[in-house]
């Protein structure tokens, strides 16, 4: 595992480049996903009428075991993917910042830019905008597109290649979350960990075979892009 960048052969064969959204294209201080998941905690209280303590233990089981929570509530309690994707997105993006500069660095990008999100598109969309990203993807790949098998399952990055007509071997992702590398890396797919402090409960135990599958570390996206930039326009 490397800390940034070291030559332009990283990057010199990407045709396309791939990136998370939550605490991927803003910075996870925003706290822009806490109220997310604030807002799940209290959608599976009311919808199974416990209390919060055994809301969390739901929630994050479904989370561990089937990549997202919504999936797990769909098969287990028949949640409607819809509504529960309008009561937890139902969130104030203001607390992102916009970063122009952002998309000034992801305009000079040679090639195709997608977001691929386990969240939905119209909230996707939301904090695009607020960050001044609306133009800069050629398309988002959601939780609905997925048919609602999420990263980090691998089916979900096949759908996305698939649909897309992504070669794997030419394409960056970009990702906060170090266990959805792996399937990425799996594929063929140079992998970028935005390792911003936004899973530290699972780095208190080690990345474990996650470490294998992340070829660039960095703290940003923009330290990210900054560096390839410099690279690719250097050669």
């Amino acid at each position: 595992m490397r800390v940034a960048a070291t030559s332009a052969g990283m990057v010199g064969h990407i045709d396309t480049w791939i990136f998370d959204l939550d605490n991927t294209l803003y910075p996870a201080s925003s706290q822009l996903f806490a109220q997310i998941d604030v807002r799940m905690g209290r959608y599976i209280q009311q919808l199974l009428g416990v209390d919060a303590d055994e809301a969390y233990r739901v929630q994050k089981g479904f989370f561990h075991s089937h990549g997202m929570t919504l999936p797990g509530l769909m098969e287990a309690h028949g949640v409607d993917p819809h509504h529960f994707l309008d009561f937890v997105h139902d969130v104030d993006v203001d607390v992102v910042q916009p970063n122009p500069e952002l998309g000034e660095m992801i305009g000079r990008l040679p090639g195709r830019k997608l977001v691929f999100t386990n969240a939905d598109v119209p909230y996707a969309q939301r904090v695009l905008a607020r960050l001044g990203l609306s133009e800069s993807f050629e398309a988002l790949h959601d939780i609905h597109a997925l048919d609602y098998v999420p990263k980090p399952q691998a089916s979900a990055y096949a759908n996305l290649c698939a649909v897309h007509g992504i070669e794997p071997a030419r394409a960056v992702f970009v990702e906060d979350m170090a266990r959805n590398l792996v399937p990425a890396k799996a594929l063929g797919m140079t992998t970028v960990w935005i390792n911003n402090g936004s899973e530290q409960g699972a780095l208190k135990q080690g990345l474990g075979d996650a470490a294998a599958h992340i070829d660039y570390t960095v703290k940003d996206v923009g330290q990210f892009l900054a560096t390839t930039l410099a690279l690719l326009e250097d050669r």
